[in-house]
């Protein structure tokens, strides 16, 4: 990506290197080694493997191992010019991912991390070249520093000059007049470096966010979750088409002929099976006796499809394929055994897939299946599919910066740059042409014939009648809504555009006529949900003070750094389309502007100590939050009610465990920074960075680091999390840990 400014800097590096051959070069080198240790034992967000094993990704032991060289290089090319290149070499044993364990492109493990030329031209200073430029100096947090993306890895642990990403750009600055300074930018535009949020990897990284493991997280991420949820569904439509439904009678219309039945419909009842493979309604369903395998709730027999597929059932393999084996969280499930299913919970704490898709109709789950020669049931499921989406056009933009007569510092920036942090957009796919496909909300209708072989209609709506969508309607989301209200449940069907094509591995718009010739008619099989990681352009308008007061006792500073970011994007969730099984539209990403600002105060007390105090806040001017519940079948006199809002969620820890976490509107931190030296001629210097997060969640960090020599350098520092496990920093409570390290500089 981005060739053209590649292909730039390229041009401009061959042209300068016949002038470096033959000029000095100085080098150093810094040797540095950094090993950190979790001191808090409990299980991580993204090490969840298993939904049985809460063993699985103990915090306990060393995470990272880090060694690291780095040499330094300097030039002057002739009179006007110079030169600078760092490489940067780094292994990591002990990292979790390949990823991480060394070389990554545009990350803090770069190993090409600068090479950029000083020169002047035109009255400007350039700068041309692999390079960071710094607008903001908010304490712990990156608000005007907005020209490099960042590498998270380590949340905000690291510097933020090591934390932060060079990247290829043209740099110009020019004094104007005596207390004035233009510069312009134009940079390659580069995507921060979130653990586990790119190119659907939900690596075991020990600060994952709730949010990116909702993403593409082996257990709850919607990338692995789509396609063990249509593992279920085939299940469904193998028991439907092979009579597990009627009775034993082979019923070739699958589950399109179920639209009146939804996965709350199903889970809150009782089954009897008296027969294998063979369900009926159960006599009794307000008395889940789990002791009596021929009663069985509907949620533990929905586990047992969840989990293991048709294993077990006679004409299946002793291990059905289409079993998720208790790994990815469509249920849940807390131990082995029917006594260790939790009770189901669509209404007041949905926690797993199943539950969150409460109003899906078994006729929706149709959409998700294809007929499989390759697995020994013939029927399967989707697959998930990523897609980078990037574009190569840079980033641009400027600051002025000048200096008033009273002592006021203030500047003016602008920034017109790719967010760095890509949006992730759903959509259906065909699976062999790759062409974009169309979500129906289909209604239901009703067929006056039974089921059952031989019987006949007799214009009245009887029990043994049956449900189907009804292909020639498409509703909005407003009507389907309204639908729900009346009892009429909605069908996610997926077609060509044209309604000429519809997806699934049942046609569901030729019933009638599957129905008349008692053979199935096979639809186009399951599309593809495609997961696209693009960025999006923003306008960023920003401006910065501060204004030193000398007249106090002690020396005090007033700043302020405040930015206008318009068309960024928020997650929005909509709860009542998720209801229905429609994914794709249900995670959206919606445009959004925003207001942030940080407000600070450092005074020096006690001779040298820095003490800084920050207010931060961050506004959501397009905030979402359309509160709603609707029906559930499970419960027809509307006692419980499902969650069906459409709000802005929390990027950072919306997750199925806490009901896809909503975002506040305002969102405020505050902060308190100390710094002084310490030892013997000031060698040393400790720093203590504590931020509380609106909400309960809490960071603290103290490093220290001291020179035995000029050449040898130690360090160190602790990470505190703690609070709300719903927050940004309380859900790292286990990833709390302390670093050591040494570093040797050699010139």
């Amino acid at each position: 990506m981005f060739k053209k400014t590649h292909l730039a800097v390229a041009v401009a590096t061959a042209m300068a290197l016949p002038s470096i051959a033959n000029a000095e070069i100085w080098a150093s080198m810094q040797l540095q080694n950094e090993t950190a240790v979790f001191i808090n034992d409990g299980q991580r967000t993204s090490y969840a493997k298993n939904m049985l094993d809460s063993s699985s990704g103990s915090s306990k032991g060393i995470y990272k191992n880090e060694a690291s060289a780095r040499v330094f290089f300097n030039g002057d090319i002739g009179e006007e010019s110079s030169w600078h290149g760092e490489l940067n070499f780094i292994v990591d044993p002990a990292a979790d991912g390949d990823d991480y364990q060394g070389y990554l492109s545009y990350s803090q493990h770069d190993w090409l991390r600068e090479l950029y030329v000083d020169t002047r031209l035109g009255g400007f200073d350039w700068r041309l070249g692999k390079q960071q430029v710094v607008w903001g100096t908010a304490d712990g947090i990156k608000l005007l520093d907005i020209i490099n993306p960042t590498d998270f890895r380590e949340l905000n642990q690291n510097s933020m000059e090591e934390a932060r990403i060079p990247v290829w750009m043209v740099n110009g600055e020019r004094n104007v007049g005596d207390a004035s300074n233009v510069q312009l930018i134009v940079a390659q535009a580069e995507e921060n470096k979130i653990p586990g949020y790119t190119m659907g990897r939900g690596e075991s990284q020990p600060f994952t966010m709730l949010g990116v493991d909702t993403i593409t997280g082996d257990v709850n991420g919607f990338y692995n979750i789509a396609p063990a949820l249509s593992n279920v569904a085939a299940t469904f439509q193998g028991a439907a088409i092979n009579g597990g439904f009627t009775g034993g009678n082979f019923l070739p219309t699958g589950l399109n002929m179920f639209a009146g039945l939804t996965v709350d419909g199903f889970a809150s009842g009782s089954w009897d099976i008296t027969t294998p493979g063979q369900l009926n309604p159960g006599q009794n369903p307000a008395v889940p006796d789990l002791s009596d395998p021929t009663r069985m709730p509907g949620y533990v027999l929905l586990n047992n499809f969840a989990q293991n597929g048709f294993t077990g059932q006679p004409g299946f393999p002793v291990v059905d394929p289409n079993g998720n084996n208790n790994v990815t969280n469509l249920m849940p499930v807390t131990g082995p055994g029917f006594g260790e299913v939790q009770p189901w919970d669509s209404f007041n704490s949905p926690s797993s897939a199943f539950e969150f898709m409460g109003n899906a109709t078994f006729a929706t789950f149709n959409t998700f299946t294809r007929f499989d020669t390759d697995k020994p049931t013939g029927l399967g499921g989707i697959k998930t599919q990523w897609k980078r989406d990037y574009d190569n056009e840079p980033n641009i933009g400027g600051r002025f910066r000048s200096s008033l007569d009273n002592g006021l510092n203030f500047s003016l920036n602008y920034f017109y740059h790719y967010s760095a942090n890509p949006g992730i957009d759903l959509s259906w796919h065909d699976a062999n042409t790759g062409a974009e496909l169309t979500v129906q909300k289909a209604p239901t209708t009703w067929i006056d014939q039974s089921m059952n072989p031989g019987s006949s209609g007799n214009g009245q709506m009887d029990p043994d009648d049956t449900y189907i969508p009804d292909v020639s309607t498409s509703l909005t989301r407003a009507q389907a809504r309204a639908n729900w209200d009346m009892g009429n449940p909605t069908t996610i069907l997926v077609h060509d555009g044209t309604q000429s094509t519809y997806y699934g591995a049942l046609d569901p718009s030729k019933i009638m006529e599957s129905i008349g010739s008692g053979q199935p008619i096979p639809g186009a099989g399951a599309p593809t949900l495609r997961f696209t990681e693009k960025p999006h352009r923003v306008h960023s308008i920003g401006a910065s003070f501060d204004y030193a007061i000398d007249s106090l006792d002690v020396p005090l500073v007033l700043r302020g750094e405040f930015l206008y970011d318009k068309d960024e994007m928020q997650p929005v969730v909509d709860k009542f389309l998720l209801s229905l099984g429609d994914l794709g539209n249900a995670l959206k990403m919606e445009e959004a502007d925003y207001f942030k600002y940080v407000l600070g105060a450092d005074v020096t007390v006690f001779t040298n100590m820095l003490a800084s105090f920050q207010f931060i806040q961050f506004r959501n001017l397009d905030y979402v939050d359309k509160s709603d519940r609707c029906g559930r079948q499970g419960d027809p006199t509307g006692s419980t009610r499902i969650d069906c809002s459409t709000y802005t969620a929390d990027f950072a820890t919306m997750h199925l465990s806490n009901g896809l976490n909503q975002a506040e509107e305002n969102k405020e931190f505050y902060s308190f920074f100390l710094s002084k030296p310490f030892g013997e001629s000031q060698l040393g210097r400790w720093n203590n960075i504590i931020i509380y997060e609106e909400g309960g969640g809490f960071w603290d960090r103290i490093d220290a680091e001291y020179s035995l020599t000029d050449q040898v350098v130690l360090t160190g520092s602790l990470n505190l999390y703690w609070g709300d496990e719903d927050t940004t920093f309380g859900q790292f409570k286990d990833s709390s840990n302390v670093q050591v390290g040494v570093k040797v500089i050699l010139e």
